[in-house]
């Protein structure tokens, strides 16, 4: 058999099979597979981008809280622009020439040939205007999108806002391209991707004018945009208005939350601002305005700031106290002013009347029975073993760590360790002696609002609390978020709390209580107030409630920065709040107007 012939053979089979290879490729790629087609026609197609309308944001009775308003970008693709009059051009849209030159080469460093924003966020009337005239531009068109408004003017720490993205952005997460906006602060940004929706795109066929001929293939490569979920959030939108109009010109703020939930009531800062200074065109002028502010409106006070308890901190070291058995509720000790200084008041004769007259020499003695409780002789020793208990008690009522809240930026305020005071003083250099101030609510312990607020919560449950948040519903779902369903127990056995209760309303009704301006006709309010030190100048005013005593509808805690007692100003305040939305009314307008006079700015 002649060797060559098959040779022969197997080289034209091999031509052949590379052949119908080649073929096969060439049929997928101009019949079956458009995208290179689509490719060559990049030069009479434009691929318009339709971005969908945020989600809206209602309050806990469905007030509208945010919406969308249309708006207006000009594009530009930088190839296609050619000649054009870029006199009247300036003259239609108002800008300088060198603008136009700047522009228009920013657009061609990202791209020749892809589109980009040429000028953000254009009026209605000059839209109107630009429209009859845009055939004369070559490479211009406009991208309708929307804007966020906000028609109450309020909540602005928690509703957020939205602004455009930058490089940290988008060299990350390829769905978003430059010019393209996102949620940066607040609500807006923890529910990113469920307010967004999903982007669409509309591929047109355009002449050499730049004037659109038709939708390429009938639409059929086009896709539609799908509009982002609503939410429901948890606010009150009635209570967060009458809360910010008590804490104007007053700096602090307001945490008030449904004990049976954890769904937040109302979120007030003092000072804020209007969100809709954060939008549209102004927003990069405004934004500078406010953060050069010396009063700090974009600071969340509620999440951010960080105060000592004061004397509300008493009512943990009580409950720590009665769990570790080192006291009872007939427990009494001398108000024994050589040992720390106290207000004038009568003798504390037992738990209930040291916690209604706050007594600083009772709870400096109910702290050092937790912290030395004699279980080593070395009082060193000793002390790292009660503050290892203690420690473990207070952050179950999720004070030390950040409360996992559906907000950016919440701090995790401060409780001491045996590990953080070994390092300060040396191990074995420090005693109860050393770090007594902890036990009215002084020395290193830093708590958020937020977190005296979950405090209230805590007691009015009875040792428990659902994680604060903001959100009831997403989109279609019903009823509160899974993740916010789960009980967060303290190690405190249900049987103290009661004692506690007691005190608290005694607080506010028995005479000496330190809260008499906090009671309120037919409502029995649980309360306790703090005077949080302050080194920089006059003590911060503090109150923390909740009402009615029994099933608890509202949880409260209140800080006013520089206004001294919290019985004089936070407790008159969080009555107000709390009389405001369990009745809708206000009994005692003199007390109302009282506050509403008190400006601190």
């Amino acid at each position: 058999m002649n060797p060559f012939g098959i040779r022969r053979y197997v080289i034209s089979a091999i031509i052949i099979f590379i052949s119908l290879i080649f073929i096969i490729r060439l049929f997928i790629l101009q019949v079956v597979d458009p995208s290179y087609k689509l490719s060559a026609d990049n030069n009479v197609l434009r691929y318009e981008i339709q971005y969908p309308a945020r989600g809206l944001i209602y309050d806990r009775n469905g007030t509208l809280l945010v919406y969308n308003e249309a708006a207006y970008d000009l594009m530009v693709i930088p190839r296609q622009t050619g000649v054009f009059d870029t006199a009247d051009f300036c003259k239609i849209l108002e800008i300088p020439k060198e603008l136009l030159i700047k522009k228009i080469s920013d657009a061609r460093d990202y791209s020749t040939y892809k589109p980009s924003v040429f000028l953000k966020q254009l009026s209605s009337r000059r839209y109107a205007v630009l429209q009859e005239k845009l055939y004369r531009f070559p490479g211009f068109f406009v991208q309708t999108r929307t804007l966020r408004k906000y028609p109450k003017e309020i909540a602005a720490h928690v509703l957020g806002y939205v602004g455009e993205v930058d490089t940290s952005v988008t060299n990350y997460d390829n769905y978003y391209k430059p010019g393209d906006y996102i949620g940066i602060s607040g609500l807006e940004k923890s529910y990113e991707k469920a307010l967004r929706g999903k982007k669409g795109v509309k591929i047109f066929l355009v002449d050499v004018h730049n004037r659109i001929k038709g939708s390429f293939h009938n639409g059929r490569y086009d896709t539609a945009a799908v509009v982002g979920m609503d939410i429901i959030s948890t606010l009150d939108a009635k209570l967060q208005v009458y809360g910010e109009m008590l804490m104007k010109n007053k700096t602090g703020s307001i945490v008030a939350i449904e004990p049976g939930s954890g769904e937040v009531l109302a979120m007030i800062t003092s000072p804020s601002y209007d969100p809709n200074l954060l939008v549209g065109r102004k927003r990069t002028a405004n934004y500078l305005v406010l953060s050069t502010d010396s009063l700090e409106p974009l600071f969340d006070n509620a999440l951010m700031a960080k105060y000592p308890p004061g004397s509300i901190f008493k009512i943990v070291q009580a409950l720590i106290g009665l769990q570790e058995g080192v006291i009872n509720k007939r427990t009494s000790f001398p108000c024994d002013k050589s040992i720390i200084n106290c207000h004038s008041h009568p003798p504390p004769s037992n738990l209930k009347k040291a916690i209604q007259y706050s007594c600083n020499p009772y709870f400096y003695r109910v702290y050092k029975r937790i912290i030395q409780q004699g279980k080593s002789r070395n009082r060193f020793k000793d002390s790292e073993i009660g503050l290892r208990k203690w420690y473990e008690h207070v952050t179950s009522f999720g004070f030390g760590e950040k409360l996992k809240i559906d907000l950016p930026n919440v701090k995790p305020g401060l409780v001491p360790d045996v590990e953080f005071y070994d390092k300060w003083y040396g191990k074995n250099r420090w005693a109860f002696s050393t770090i007594y101030s902890n036990g009215i609510g002084q020395g290193e312990v830093e708590v958020i609002p937020l977190q005296m607020a979950n405090m209230a919560v805590i007691i009015a449950n009875k040792g428990y609390y659902y994680m604060p948040h903001l959100v009831k519903s997403i989109g279609e779902s019903k009823g509160s978020l899974k993740q916010y369903n789960i009980q967060h127990i303290t190690t405190i056995d249900v049987k103290h709390f009661n004692i506690i209760t007691d005190a608290m309303q005694s607080v506010i009704e028995e005479p000496g209580g330190t809260a008499r301006r906090a009671r309120i006709d037919s409502i029995t309010v649980c309360g306790k107030t703090g005077t949080a030190e302050n080194p920089h100048g006059e003590d911060h005013s503090v109150f923390i409630a909740f009402a009615p005593r029994e099933d608890p509808r509202i949880a409260i805690a209140v800080y006013v920065e520089n206004a001294g007692f919290g019985g004089t100003w936070a407790a008159p305040i969080a009555s107000l709040m709390i009389e405001k939305y369990l009745t809708d009314t206000i009994k005692n307008p003199l007390k109302e107007k009282r506050i509403l006079e008190y400006k601190q700015y």
